[in-house]
């Protein structure tokens, strides 16, 4: 597609299915804080890496994996001097759920994910094995392109979800993480209400003060405790999040204006400046570009 729109460009977009990457580095790296549009698999190697995800902060051990829901906010914190080794898997949810049966929803472990506020999957050995040898296989199949190699592709990438459902499904139910397992995750119950109270309520106005009165903190330590829990301020946090949100309603054609009210921003002129500055294009184009690439994706489909 040689029209270079943001959709396109941004860092991070998935113009097919699916994308599969196995990294390795030793240089040092750092990454700003980013979302998806996609759903996110990182099966973590080897290296010292805390991931940070919506105010929780995961130190990873090797074969851990975690689930990225598409509009989760997160980021790598990478400690240098030894090699960072990952396989990451970018995924559209549409794929996933075009596979689907009546009595399996395949996006079940990313939207458990979500609501659980827990994305971290930590298999046993013989589990290990068995997503070690899904991920050679899928890397081989990736790497093809013989007679039939794009189904192939896409039955590994199926069966790996499924286990994935699984794994993340018995971990739930046993709860394992309430034991030992959250030693190695960091997080702070009251920022985590606080990022709730954000999430469900982006229409209101969100002030520091409304939140500091909602959740009897002072405005200076709620300041002070978000930046250090989200590695965002309370501001650019709120701001992301509606631009997210306002991003996905004008995907659907909803009308700007109703979108600028949908998504608390007083000021229409205020938003259309975020949307273009975040988006780098207007909240119309943004719709007709989206509606351009479903076009281009059906025509790939068929």
């Amino acid at each position: 597609m040689n029209k270079k729109n943001i959709l396109t460009s941004k860092r991070g977009y998935l113009n097919r299915d699916f994308e599969f990457f196995h990294l390795k580095d030793q240089k040092y790296m750092h990454f700003e804080y980013h979302y998806h549009d996609f759903v996110k698999i990182l099966i973590f190697i080897s290296g010292k890496v805390t991931y940070l995800i919506e105010g929780k902060a995961y130190k990873l051990k090797p074969w851990d994996i975690l689930l990225v829901g598409n509009e989760e906010i997160h980021k790598p914190v990478i400690e240098p001097g030894e090699i960072y080794e990952r396989f990451i898997i970018w995924v559209n949810p549409v794929f996933i759920e075009k596979h689907n049966s009546y009595d399996s929803d395949l996006m079940t472990c990313f939207k458990l994910a979500l609501q659980e506020k827990y994305n971290l999957i930590r298999p046993d050995m013989e589990v290990v094995n068995n997503i070690r040898f899904m991920l050679l296989q899928l890397e081989n199949a990736c790497k093809n392109e013989v007679f039939g190699s794009r189904i192939l592709k896409n039955s590994i990438l199926m069966q790996l979800i499924v286990h994935l459902n699984r794994e993340y499904l018995s971990e739930v139910n046993n709860r394992n993480w309430k034991g030992s397992g959250s030693i190695d995750i960091g997080y702070d119950k009251t920022i985590g209400k606080i990022l709730d109270y954000i999430n469900n309520n982006l229409d209101d106005s969100l002030s520091i003060d409304n939140l500091s009165s909602q959740f009897y903190i002072s405005k200076y330590y709620l300041m002070h405790k978000f930046k250090k829990h989200t590695g965002y301020s309370l501001h650019q946090y709120i701001l992301h999040k509606r631009l997210i949100k306002a991003g996905a309603l004008v995907k659907k054609g909803i009308p700007p204006t109703q979108v600028c009210t949908e998504c608390g921003f007083g000021d229409y002129s205020n938003f259309i400046r975020a949307f273009k500055k975040m988006y780098g294009t207007s909240p119309k184009e943004y719709y007709k570009d989206s509606q351009e690439i479903k076009k281009q994706e059906s025509l790939h489909h068929h």
